[in-house]
């Protein structure tokens, strides 16, 4: 072979490689550029993608949206009757009994109650004395009177005698005044007085009317015979210096307790006042005893009249 020719042969044959080594080069770049410009859109599309899924699967869509409770309506009626039970016929008529049952129970409680005051206004209280009791007089009138006669009124009760110069006309002058402020205080007739005579050989039926309307229209007068006269005076733990054997023409003076009592509608002691209690405290006590024996049922309660 011709040198030259062989030379030109090798040298062709190089540029040839040459050539074939570049273009591999180039394509292999444009391959990787190509694939690096193709890869950032599908990991794009791919985390759009997942981004949907994700979107789907964690959030409900506008018509699928569920109660804030997450609860739908069954499921809340039946979480409401679980928690205060179906109402029923039954259910009802036994709430109606037991409220009857309840109402019939607390008006047994309430009679009882005003069963027991009855029972201790009827009872003498403790600690006090025991002032008053079982007697037979006449009044003004020569009309019997006993302790019954008492029952259902609040009493004021002076032992003495018409003749007496000072003292029983001030102490019945005293309870009349205080009679007269009770009723006012309370605006009807109250208290009825009473003045029971310790001198039955001079205080006759006549005088003593006479003598009692010196001092309240409404007062009671009583007298009787001398035993008679000191039984009521025991009773009500009165002294009285009257001798037994006295007549109307003998010239005496009697000695005698000078204080009045206060005796309720059950003609039980409540209260004695003395020379030197004025009227208004008279009338301020019987106007306190009173309030009490009304708070605790009155004469109602008592079993007594009105």
């Amino acid at each position: 072979m011709n040198p030259l020719r062989s030379t030109v042969c090798q040298a062709s044959s190089s540029l040839r490689w040459s050539a074939s080594l570049g273009l591999r080069s180039r394509l292999s770049t444009t391959s990787l550029c190509r694939s690096s410009m193709v890869l950032p859109r599908a990991s794009a599309n791919a985390n759009a993608t997942s981004s949907r899924m994700f979107l789907r699967r964690g959030y409900a869509t506008p018509s699928q949206s569920t109660p804030p409770n997450g609860l739908d309506e069954q499921q809340t009626k039946a979480r409401d009757q679980a928690a205060v039970g179906p109402f029923t016929w039954k259910a009802a008529a036994l709430f109606l009994l037991t409220g009857v049952g309840l109402y019939m129970y607390f008006e047994s409680e309430k009679a009882a109650v005003i069963a027991r005051r009855q029972a201790e206004l009827a009872s003498k209280s403790i600690g006090k004395p025991s002032i008053g009791g079982p007697f037979s007089l006449l009044n003004q009138d020569g009309v019997e009177f006993t302790e019954k006669n008492l029952l259902g009124k609040w009493t004021l009760i002076y032992f003495g005698f018409t003749h007496c110069p000072d003292i029983c006309p001030e102490e019945l002058d005293k309870m009349g005044e205080a009679v007269e402020m009770v009723d006012k205080a309370v605006g009807k007739d109250t208290v009825m007085p009473v003045f029971i005579s310790v001198d039955p050989a001079r205080d006759t039926l006549p005088q003593l009317k006479k003598y009692i309307q010196e001092f309240h229209p409404r007062m009671v007068g009583l007298v009787g015979d001398y035993e008679a006269v000191k039984k009521t005076c025991k009773m009500y733990r009165v002294y009285f210096s009257t001798p037994p054997e006295a007549t109307a023409a003998d010239d005496y003076l009697v000695d005698h307790s000078i204080f009045f009592y206060l005796m309720d509608p059950l003609g039980q002691f409540v209260d004695a006042f003395g020379k030197a209690t004025t009227a208004e405290t008279v009338a301020q006590k019987v106007l306190e005893a009173r309030g009490k024996w009304e708070a605790a049922g009155g004469n109602k309660a008592a079993g007594v009249p009105e």
